[in-house]
C-alpha cells in the first residue's frame, strides 16, 4: 500500500479526555475515532489490525474443529426472559421495541441465541458433539465506559458455544479450547497468564480466564513462580496460617481514638503495625421479601488490618449470597457506633460472626470498641468474646503460601482478553435444549462457553508494547510489517525507481508493506511510522544507493543497520521471526 493511496491521520497530542496509554495512542496513531461515548469508528489503518486479530482467532478456532456461523446482533427479549436472564442482566441490557412494541435487546453476548438454535436444529445424540462460534459485534450499556476500546459499550468479540452428550465430553472440548486459547495468544505475540476465575454472572462450575499482563491491568493475578499454579486473586484461596495462637498476654483495655477511623490512622494512633489490628466490616445478605429486621440480617466479617475483603469469597458463604455492605443507620441500631469504631467484643446476641482464617490465630488485637473515638487493644478470642466462625475471607497477598504447596505466591496485573466456562445445563434446562440419547430418552446437553475480546486485545496489545514513541506492535498484528520510507522521493527520479522497485519486491515476498510517498519531511514519516508501531522500517536514500545498501531499523532497535540492498528480503524476514 502506498501512502498517497491510503489514510494516515495521526495527532501530535491525545484528546484532553483520553485515559489509558493505548486509548491515547490508538488515538494519535488515527487507528480509532471516537463517535460516542464508548462506542468508536475503526480506521482503515486500525482496522487492519483489528483483522489480523480476527484472522489469527478464526483460523485456530477452525484447526481446533469449531463450526463458524453469524447470529443477530438484535434478539426478542423473550429468550433473554425464558433464560431467566432478562432481569439479573441489569441495565448493561440494551432494550427497545420495535414498531409493533414488541420487546427486543441488543446482544451482549449470544448464550440465549445460540442454544435456541441448536435446541430447534440438534435432535439426536449422533449430531453432538458440536461447537458453534462466531465473530461479531456486541453492546454492553455500560454504565460508563472508559479506556477506550478497553472497556467500550460496542466492541468486536469471539463467542463460542460448545454442546454435548455428557459432562466427560465437556471437559474434554474445554482442555481443547484452553489449548487453542493458548496458541491464539501465542500466535499474537503477547505475554499472557491462564488463571482460574470464578464464573460470575455468566454461571456454571469450571472457569479460566487469559490475561494479557500490563502495569495497567484492572485485573490482580496470583500466580507462583515455580508452579503452574495461577488464579485471578478474587479466586485464590488464602490457606490457613500454620501456626499456632499465641496465649493472651495482655489486659482488654479502651483506648480513646478521636476521628480515628481509618485502619492505618488506628495502628499509627496506638503504636502497633497495621497486622495487629482487625478491621469489622458490616454487611447485609439479601433478605426475604418483606423482612425489615436490620439487626437479624447483620453480619460481621473480621480481617486482619493489612488485608482487604474478597466480595467473591464472602458471597459463596452459607447464609450470604449476594450482600451489601450495612448502611450507617444499621450500624447505629445494630451496635450502637458508626463503621469505623465497630468491633465484634460485647455485640447482642444473634449478629452473625465470621473471621478470616489470619484472624482466628491472633492474639491481643486491637479492634473497634462499638463506642465513638474509642477501640480496644488487649482482645482475645475465648476470653473477650466467642469463637467465631471461621472462612477464607480475604485477598491474597504477594508471599501467601501458594495454594498447591508448591512455593509462594506473586501478584501481578492483567487484562482480561479470553474467558471459557463449563456452563454445564443452565442454559439448556432453562431452554429446553435436549437431545435423544442411545436408548431413545430425552436428555438435557451439557454446554460449554468460549470468548475472545477482539477489539480489546488490540487495546491490550499496545498496553504491553510501546514506549515515548509510540506503539510497538507484535509483528502478527501490525498495521503494516514494513514501512519504507524514501529520502527526496518527489525530487529524485532515481529514489522513486528503487523505492517502487524495492516495494514491489517485499510484496512478492509476502511482506505486508507501506511505501511511505507522501511529500512529508523525513522527521515527520519516522515519527509517524514509529507512532503507529511498523515493526520495521527501511530507509532508500542516494549514498546508499550509491553504495549498494539501504538502512533498516527495526521498531525495537536503539539503532539503524545498512544491508546490502540485495539481501533485504533474506535480513527481513529474519527480523520479523524474531
Amino acid at each position: 500500500m502506498r501512502s498517497s493511496q491510503f489514510l494516515i491521520t495521526t495527532l501530535k497530542e491525545a484528546p484532553a479526555d483520553a485515559e489509558v496509554i493505548s486509548q491515547k495512542l490508538m488515538l494519535r496513531a488515527g487507528l480509532i475515532r471516537r463517535l460516542a461515548s464508548g462506542v468508536y469508528t475503526w480506521t482503515p489503518m486500525g482496522l487492519r489490525t483489528l483483522r489480523k486479530v480476527e484472522a489469527i482467532v478464526r483460523d485456530e478456532m477452525n484447526r481446533a474443529g469449531a463450526l463458524e456461523m453469524l447470529m443477530p446482533a438484535v434478539q426478542p427479549f423473550e429468550l433473554w426472559q425464558e433464560s431467566g436472564r432478562g432481569e439479573q442482566y441489569g441495565p448493561e441490557l440494551l432494550r427497545f421495541k420495535d414498531r409493533h412494541q414488541r420487546d427486543f435487546v441488543i446482544g451482549p453476548t449470544h448464550e440465549e441465541v445460540v442454544t435456541d438454535f441448536v435446541r430447534k436444529e440438534i435432535k439426536s445424540y449422533r449430531q453432538l458433539p458440536i461447537h458453534l462460534y462466531q465473530i461479531q459485534t456486541k453492546f454492553r450499556d455500560e454504565i460508563r465506559p472508559r479506556f477506550g476500546v478497553m472497556r467500550g459499550r460496542e466492541f468486536l468479540m469471539k463467542d463460542g458455544y460448545s454442546f454435548h452428550t455428557s459432562f466427560e465430553d465437556l471437559q474434554r472440548e474445554y482442555r481443547v479450547m484452553y489449548d487453542t486459547y493458548s496458541r491464539i495468544f501465542t500466535r499474537l505475540g503477547l505475554r499472557f497468564r491462564a488463571v482460574a476465575a470464578d464464573t460470575g454472572s455468566i454461571g456454571g462450575t469450571g472457569s479460566h480466564e487469559f490475561h494479557v499482563l500490563a502495569d495497567s491491568g484492572e485485573d490482580d493475578i496470583a500466580f507462583c513462580p515455580t508452579s503452574d499454579f495461577a488464579a485471578n486473586v478474587e479466586l485464590a484461596e488464602a490457606l490457613a496460617p500454620t501456626i499456632a495462637r499465641p496465649a493472651a498476654g495482655a489486659p482488654l483495655t479502651p483506648v480513646a481514638t478521636p476521628k480515628k477511623s481509618r485502619c492505618e490512622d488506628v495502628a499509627q494512633a496506638l503504636n502497633i503495625p497495621l497486622a495487629g489490628l482487625v478491621k469489622t466490616l458490616a454487611i447485609v445478605p439479601e433478605l426475604p421479601e418483606g423482612a425489615s429486621n436490620a439487626q437479624a440480617g447483620l453480619v460481621l466479617l473480621l480481617l486482619r488490618g493489612d488485608h482487604e475483603l474478597n466480595e467473591i469469597k464472602a458471597g459463596k458463604l452459607d447464609g450470604i449470597g449476594a450482600f451489601r455492605f450495612a448502611r450507617e443507620d444499621e450500624v447505629k441500631e445494630a451496635l450502637g457506633c458508626i463503621p469505623g469504631f465497630i468491633g465484634p467484643v460485647g455485640i447482642k446476641p444473634g449478629i452473625r460472626v465470621i473471621a478470616d482464617r489470619s484472624v482466628t490465630v491472633m492474639a491481643d488485637f486491637a479492634c473497634g470498641a462499638n463506642q465513638y473515638d474509642t477501640h480496644l487493644t488487649g482482645v482475645n478470642f475465648g476470653r473477650d468474646l466467642p469463637e467465631p466462625e471461621i472462612a477464607d475471607l480475604r485477598n491474597v497477598v504477594t508471599g501467601d503460601p501458594s495454594p498447591d504447596g508448591q512455593g509462594v505466591l506473586e501478584i501481578v496485573r492483567g487484562i482480561e482478553v479470553g474467558h471459557i466456562f463449563q456452563l454445564r445445563t443452565k442454559y439448556a434446562e432453562a431452554l429446553d435444549c435436549t437431545f435423544l440419547n442411545e436408548q431413545g430418552k430425552t436428555e438435557v446437553m451439557e454446554m460449554g462457553c468460549y470468548g475472545i475480546g477482539v477489539t480489546r486485545i488490540v487495546g491490550s496489545a499496545i498496553e504491553q508494547n510501546h514506549d515515548d514513541k509510540g506503539i510497538a506492535f507484535p509483528a502478527a498484528i501490525a498495521p503494516f510489517t514494513v514501512a519504507i520510507v524514501p529520502m527526496g522521493y518527489h525530487k529524485s527520479p532515481a529514489i522513486q525507481q528503487a523505492a517502487s522497485e524495492l516495494y514491489e519486491e517485499l510484496i512478492a515476498a509476502g511482506f505486508d508493506v507501506l511505501l511511505d510517498d507522501r511529500n512529508e519531511r523525513p522527521g515527520v514519516m519516522f515519527a509517524d511510522m514509529e507512532l503507529i508501531g511498523i515493526p520495521q522500517r527501511v530507509v532508500v536514500g542516494e549514498k546508499g544507493l550509491a553504495a549498494g545498501q539501504i538502512e533498516v531499523k527495526g521498531r525495537r532497535d536503539a539503532e539503524a543497520t545498512m544491508i546490502d540492498r540485495a539481501g533485504v528480503v533474506d535480513y527481513l524476514r529474519k527480523a520479523l521471526a524474531q
